[in-house]
């Protein structure tokens, strides 16, 4: 089993790992681990930047092999085409096996309604889940990271769902020294989080240093907006802007990618890396807080849809 080195502030030892190496060597021992322990793991991979990370740390844990994992992707059809597009290039050049859950064929089917409010974010859960159940999927990889919101703060690297993907906050295993358990019975799978003890600074910070290729959505650019509960939202055929709305062109950037419905631009200026990291650092707020809708339906609305079988 890898042990996972910690880093010693101040240390000239030229065996102490770096805080970005030490979240490295921790995220790839876990993709490792599951390769050892489950049958049929996947990769949720949005095209967003803590899955194209989560997906390039799974390509350095495994190379010069390929990812033994294929990837799955929940389409709400209301997805930003420039991260789609990203989605499908990335999918290619490493010759990937992606599924594709489609919220779009379950409306079309009558098993989900369009929400009032246009968002389809929390039309996710069923078909998702009814896609890790037929593919039989016993490990599923998301970038959920604890400093995203409280209700991801209290989970663990393993998270154990339920024959119906819930999750119970009861069932949490101890996680000790890096010892995962990933013991599940028939029916029932396991999420797992690889980003879990990094920030969204950190995040960034390794992009930086991998030089990842990111969706150009993530930088500064000019887009038409329109404000809803206090948020940029961009214009499109998810039902917005309504009449009394008014679009326009400003200059923007996503600190979280998701649903164009409930998915908030800020104003930005940032259009390097450099000045995205200088502007994390300073910001007082979490990139969902700030930017996302659906987490704003109630104070537990995170943790309702995890127990549903949310990521």
């Amino acid at each position: 089993m890898t042990t996972v080195a910690t880093v010693t502030e101040g240390t000239d030892s030229p065996y102490a790992l770096s805080h970005l190496d030490a979240l490295e060597s921790e995220a790839v021992h876990i993709f490792r681990e599951v390769a050892g322990e489950f049958e049929r793991p996947v990769i949720l991979f949005s095209g967003g930047k803590d899955s194209i990370v989560m997906l390039h740390l799974a390509l350095k844990a495994f190379a010069p092999a390929g990812v033994p994992f294929s990837l799955l992707h929940v389409d709400t059809g209301h997805n930003f085409p420039e991260v789609i597009e990203y989605r499908d290039r990335v999918v290619a050049e490493h010759g990937l096996r992606l599924h594709v859950a489609s919220v779009q064929e379950y409306i079309d089917a009558g098993t989900l309604r369009e929400r009032p409010d246009g968002t389809r974010n929390p039309l996710q859960t069923v078909p998702l889940t009814e896609k890790i159940q037929r593919e039989k999927f016993d490990a599923v990889f998301g970038g959920g990271r604890r400093d995203e919101e409280k209700a991801r703060a209290k989970e663990r690297v393993f998270s154990l769902r339920d024959e119906f993907s819930q999750w119970d906050p009861r069932r949490q295993r101890p996680e000790l020294w890096q010892l995962y358990n990933g013991r599940h019975a028939p029916g029932e799978h396991v999420r797992v989080f690889p980003l879990s003890n990094w920030t969204e600074l950190d995040v960034w910070q390794y992009i930086a240093r991998e030089e990842i290729d990111l969706p150009q959505i993530y930088f500064a650019h000019e887009r038409d907006v329109f404000k809803r509960s206090g948020m940029w939202l961009t214009a499109g055929d998810w039902g917005g802007p309504k009449e009394d709305e008014e679009t326009e062109k400003r200059l923007v950037r996503y600190r979280t990618v998701g649903d164009m419905s409930c998915t908030g631009a800020v104003d930005s200026d940032a259009t390097t890396l450099d000045a995205v990291i200088a502007e994390i650092a300073a910001s007082r707020l979490t990139e969902r807080g700030a930017t996302r809708a659906d987490d704003k339906m109630s104070e537990a609305a995170m943790e309702d849809r995890k127990r549903e079988g949310y990521f």
